[in-house]
Order: C-alpha cells, then sequence, then structure tokens
C-alpha cells in the first residue's frame, strides 16, 4: 500500500526540496486510505453482501495488517467454533514490521450469526473510517462466518461448550483448523458487549441493514 510515486527523484543538479519527505508521507496516506475504502465501497456496490465460494478462511487471502475494530451490543450464533491460527500479510507487505508479514490470531466461526448494533472502524491515523449497521429493528446476519482476532472480550455464554478438541476435528460451523492445534466449539454461543480487534472477517453472506458508512473523529 505504501508507494513513492509522489515523491520527487534527487539529481546531481537539482538539489533535494526540504519537504520532499513530508510530501512522500502525505502521498502514502492519501494511497492507504484509498485501499481502504476500496472494500466497502465494493460491498455496497454489491447489494451489502458478500459472496464466497465456500465459507473460507481470512487466512487464505492476504491481510493488509492494518487491524480494525468490531463492536456489537449482542451476538447470537449457532454453529461455534475457535482455534488458533496464523494469518499472512502479502509479500513485502510495508505493514510487515518486525514480524515476518504474519500475525498470531484466534480464529472463530459461527454458522450462522446476527449481531445488534453493529461497529466497525479502522483508524487511518487521524481519521477513522466508520461503518455501522443493525440499530434498527433489522440485526446485521450472516452465515459461514469467521473472524481473525487478536482481541476479542464481552460477557460469554455457551451451550453444548466442548473444550481442548484437536482444531481439525471440529464440526458445529463447517471449518477446520491445523491438526494438533487446541480449540473449542459450542452449539450456540452468545456474547453481549462485544468488542473485537481484527485482521481478517470473511462470511457466506453479510447483510447489513441500515448500513452507514462515513469518516470519524473517532472510532467504535
Amino acid at each position: 500500500m505504501a508507494s513513492s510515486s509522489d515523491a520527487t527523484v534527487s539529481t546531481g543538479s537539482t538539489p533535494e526540496r526540504p519537504d520532499e519527505g513530508s510530501t512522500e508521507r502525505r502521498g502514502r496516506v492519501r494511497l492507504r486510505r484509498a485501499a481502504v475504502m476500496a472494500v466497502p465501497a465494493t460491498a455496497i456496490a454489491a447489494g451489502l453482501m458478500i459472496l464466497t465460494a465456500e465459507g473460507a478462511l481470512g487466512v487464505q487471502f492476504a491481510i493488509s495488517g492494518m487491524p480494525f475494530t468490531v463492536t456489537a451490543t449482542n451476538l447470537d450464533g449457532t454453529g461455534f467454533e475457535q482455534f488458533g491460527s496464523l494469518d499472512n500479510m502479502a509479500e513485502d507487505s510495508p505493514n510487515a514490521g518486525d514480524t515476518g508479514g504474519q500475525v498470531l490470531v484466534v480464529t472463530s466461526a459461527i454458522k450462522n450469526a446476527t449481531l445488534t448494533k453493529l461497529c466497525q472502524s479502522v483508524d487511518l491515523g487521524g481519521t477513522n473510517l466508520l461503518i455501522t449497521a443493525g440499530s434498527g429493528a433489522e440485526k446485521v446476519s450472516a452465515s459461514d462466518l469467521t473472524t481473525d482476532s487478536t482481541v476479542l472480550s464481552g460477557d460469554a455464554s455457551f451451550n453444548n461448550i466442548e473444550i481442548g478438541n484437536d482444531a481439525s476435528t471440529l464440526d458445529k460451523a463447517g471449518v477446520q483448523g491445523p491438526k494438533g492445534v487446541f480449540s473449542q466449539q459450542a452449539d450456540t454461543v452468545h456474547i453481549g458487549n462485544l468488542r473485537q480487534t481484527n485482521y481478517a472477517t470473511t462470511a457466506g453472506v453479510f447483510k447489513l441493514p441500515g448500513l452507514k458508512l462515513r469518516f470519524s473523529d473517532t472510532g467504535c
């Protein structure tokens, strides 16, 4: 996402301008904001539905490396699974830092989910891209939902939970994790006051009634 297209190349006969560094940084910020905007804009054009060939995990595509916050007053789901995994950034990603382009995440998979008062925000540095939905009578709904998170908090309750499964044997949400990885699953899940720091989200179908997209000084 970072680019030097706005930078001026200095030659022996043309001295470097004092503000070249700031010009390049501004160019990078503009390109990063444009890249982040592309995802929700495409979703809106597609009728606010994200369709995938199969409930694919976020680890099957290269993540940007920019975390985003998701909150909801309530999440209710049937068919719940959770296990550890690794997300990978594109080769030579400017967001890789000293991680080698990998982020250790907890993958949560839910076969069918509803969310009340969904909020999603991405910190663009000085401003936030803010998306809200499901604040009215109709809730946000998703099928074959997966989220790759580094932080997840809330007030949770589960029905018929199994803890300590091998992730490759999970069968509640139709997703299997790596063999030998610790996991858990349950028939149903409820999380009140949900808050997540995510690096990826996928869904078979994602419906967002009352969607609003805007820039804001504050995030979720």
